[in-house]
């Protein structure tokens, strides 16, 4: 799958550094880190309640799987209001030192109107996506190159992060990345089956009550505006990423799950697993060779990359990285405790 969140580190024909293998824990259960105290971002509670899973409008990409809509079990859980800011991850990577996949390798994925960088930086484009090109020096610090960074900018979601960078992350914070059962749950807010976190219209009213106009344009999220990929309107006041809370939340006080940028989740991808995924607390496949990202980015488009809904379903190699994709966390009781208690 490669849409506008998904392209690979290895689809570059130069790989820098070769690929290494890694590993790392399935990701259902929580981190034991030391840096919980360091984790200030703001908390939703979501209580244990059943809800609809999946695509309920039909408007889904068949290889995605987002179908079929079934009936999902959740115990309670905790999680972060907001996406890791860049702010947030200064922190962790003070602390302790981390080196991101993107540092590690040289080189990260960057979309062309976003490039900063000198000529000799910039490598060949993905194969099936030019306009991610893969761009020596970009990184979480170097979002559009080495002639870029994030200053003033410690608001905004932390991107050019791998899977195993959020996951670190969260080994520090004593937390962990939510499962894509947990992370729709939360996006949808409480409003069952709607595409959006506000329900089923993407646009608000151009006007409020007061006739005043409604900001970002009766926008709610940033995606692209315009002709994708060659022209953004930046109806929504937004290039790239926007600050984490430049948009009204969800009904349960959840900002910008859509929109902005993609968010990794704990789970291995597959797109037949919602057709055999169990009731309770599902954790998705026990291996594969992609984890899913969830949300969509300021890059979606209708006309390219529908993906900036509840339902939505993306995946990426979990050492890749690019200029749209972050992660927020969560916190719950592990599998085995819950077990333990006879939940």
């Amino acid at each position: 799958m490669e849409c506008c969140g998904g392209v690979r580190r290895e689809r570059y024909a130069e790989g820098g550094k070769e690929r290494e293998a890694r590993s790392a824990e399935h990701g259902c259960t929580g981190g034991g880190g030391g840096g919980a105290a360091a984790h200030r971002i703001a908390q939703v509670r979501v209580d244990g309640a059943v809800f609809r899973m999946g695509d309920s409008h039909g408007d889904g990409y068949p290889s995605d799987g987002e179908l079929p809509v079934h009936a999902v079990e959740l115990s309670q859980f905790e999680i972060d209001a907001t996406t890791v800011t860049n702010a947030d991850f200064d922190a962790f990577v003070r602390a302790t030192g981390h080196v991101t996949d993107a540092e590690r390798f040289g080189f990260s994925a960057v979309f062309q109107h976003a490039l900063a960088a000198d000529p000799a930086d910039v490598m060949s484009g993905a194969s099936r996506t030019p306009w991610w090109i893969g761009v020596r020096g970009a990184d979480w610090q170097h979002p559009g190159g080495r002639h870029s960074s994030i200053e003033g900018h410690g608001d905004h979601p932390v991107v050019h992060v791998s899977w195993f960078d959020a996951h670190a992350y969260c080994e520090w914070a004593g937390r962990r990345l939510p499962t894509e059962a947990e992370w729709e749950a939360a996006s949808r807010g409480g409003l069952e089956g709607a595409r959006y976190p506000w329900g089923d219209r993407l646009l608000a009213e151009p006007h409020g009550p007061d006739g005043e106009p409604t900001p970002s344009g009766g926008w709610r999220c940033n995606i692209w505006q315009g002709s994708f990929p060659y022209l953004n309107l930046l109806d929504d006041g937004w290039s790239t990423t926007a600050p984490v809370r430049a948009f009204e939340p969800n009904w349960w006080g959840l900002y910008q799950t859509v929109g902005n940028v993609w968010e990794w989740c704990a789970d291995w991808f597959a797109p037949d697993y919602y057709a055999h995924s169990p009731r309770r607390d599902p954790c998705g496949p026990t291996d594969g060779d992609a984890r899913v990202l969830r949300g969509g980015s300021y890059l979606c488009h209708e006309s390219y990359c529908r993906r900036y809904r509840n339902a939505a379903r993306s995946a990426n190699t979990p050492d890749s990285s690019t200029g749209n994709a972050g992660f927020r966390t969560a916190d719950r009781p592990t599998s085995a405790a819950r077990a333990g208690a006879g939940s």
